[in-house]
Order: structure tokens, then sequence, then C-alpha cells
């Protein structure tokens, strides 16, 4: 009985605690705090666009990596495997449970994003994290390790809507390429800190075809559009703190 106690206790610590908005404390240098605090989380249920799922892994000899090794590297210098021009502004101890991230994204066309994540669940195997309002895509992002015969694969696993029609739009005229782009990236240079050159397999499912209508009004929420007026508008907000 003790037991079970003690795997319930763990399993609870491992998830996130349930909040209402986001808050972010003290902010990075670099970092820019304009589409995450006080936002609400958004699942693909909140979204507009089609619902996808995608999955990119990379194998790595499990005589060179174990999955738990493979997971307590990813979190703890989750930011270094991103693709140079993306900034992933976390706490510095790693990935935890309920921990809040800024996020600066490039995307098509060389466009800024300024967003977040927050930390749903972490532990020894798996972490998981979840957009707020205006983010992309309104959705989940698993990390994962597990073995299978005499292999490491290591995962991300998307499951995702557009958030409104403007992203819905920009991710059917080349962002699904660039997300793949991305993932495939981030695993490649996951496998290059073991010191292994692995082949990145990515599958794509698209799991509800439909589009929320009843959800276009999230493009009020764009951190896309709020990101780039935000970023036009910088020479005026020189202007104001000079005089």
């Amino acid at each position: 009985m003790s037991t079970m106690t003690d795997d319930s206790s763990r399993d609870a610590e491992s998830w996130a605690k349930p909040v209402r908005q986001l808050h972010i404390g003290d902010v990075p240098d670099g970092a820019t705090n304009i589409n995450v605090d006080g936002r609400r989380l958004t699942s693909p249920i909140q979204g507009f666009g089609k619902m996808w799922q995608k999955t990119y892994t990379v194998s790595i000899p499990a005589d060179i990596v174990s999955p738990q090794d493979v997971i307590a590297t990813w979190k703890a210098s989750f930011p270094d495997f991103w693709p140079a021009g993306n900034r992933f502004y976390g706490p510095l101890t790693g990935i935890a449970p309920g921990d809040v991230a800024l996020l600066s994204m490039t995307l098509p066309g060389g466009m800024k994003l300024s967003t977040g994540v927050m930390v749903l669940y972490a532990d020894e195997q798996s972490f998981t994290l979840m957009t707020p309002q205006g983010h992309m895509f309104a959705g989940w992002i698993t990390f994962s390790a597990s073995q299978a015969g005499e292999l490491t694969v290591a995962q991300a696993q998307v499951l995702m809507r557009a958030s409104d029609p403007v992203y819905e739009v920009g991710l059917t005229l080349g962002g699904h390429r660039q997300e793949d782009i991305f993932w495939n990236r981030t695993l490649t240079n996951l496998a290059a800190r073991f010191e292994h050159e692995g082949e990145v397999e990515t599958s794509v499912v698209c799991v509800d075809r439909r589009r929320q209508w009843s959800r276009w009004r999230n493009v009020w929420q764009s951190a896309a559009i709020r990101t780039t007026v935000y970023t036009v508008s910088t020479p005026v907000r020189r202007l104001r703190r000079r005089s």
C-alpha cells in the first residue's frame, strides 16, 4: 500500500498545479514579455485549424546513452538544442512542472514572434509543454525517450491546431514545413550531444480535418500581430523614454 501511495505522490509532483493565468516574474535579458503574462493556456480544443499529430524521432545506440540520461540532458539543456535564430528563456535549473518560459521564434519571412510555454508535466521519462493564448498553435508538445531493442529512441510529439485563421494560412503556406525542419534540427542536435549522427524520422497525421470557425476570434490575441506592432513601435517608445 505504501508503494502505491509513494507512486501517486511522485506522479502528482510531476504535474503543474492548476493556474487560471500565466505569470512571469523576472524577465531574462533579451526576452520580451508582451504575450504571456495574464494569458490562459490553450489545448487543441481551443484552437481554430485542422488538428495535427506530428511525431519526430531519432535513434541512438543504447550502449551510448539510456532513455533516462537522454531526458535528463534534454531537460537540463533544453535551449541548447534549438536551431539558430530561436530562443528559449527558461529557468537556469532546467525543466520543472509549472515553469513558464518566454520564447523568441523566427517565422517564415524572417518575422519574429514573442510568445511562451508552460511545463505541464515533467518526470524522468518525459516532459510536456503547453501553449498560451496567442501562440501560433494551441496544443501540447511532449518529449520522451524509450528503449527499443538495442536503441534509445528520443521523440518529440506535437498535438496541435493553428490558433486562429491567420496562423492557419501561415501553416498551410510553409509553416508546417518550417516546423518539421525545426524539430528535425532539434533532434539532430540532441543526438549530436551524444556524439551520434542520427537520422530523424517524421510522421504527420491529420487527426481532424475540420476547422473550428467558432474560434476565429482567437485572432485578437495573436502573438504574431502583437509582436509586429510592438517591434514597429520601438522607435516611438525610445523617444518617449528620452523625453
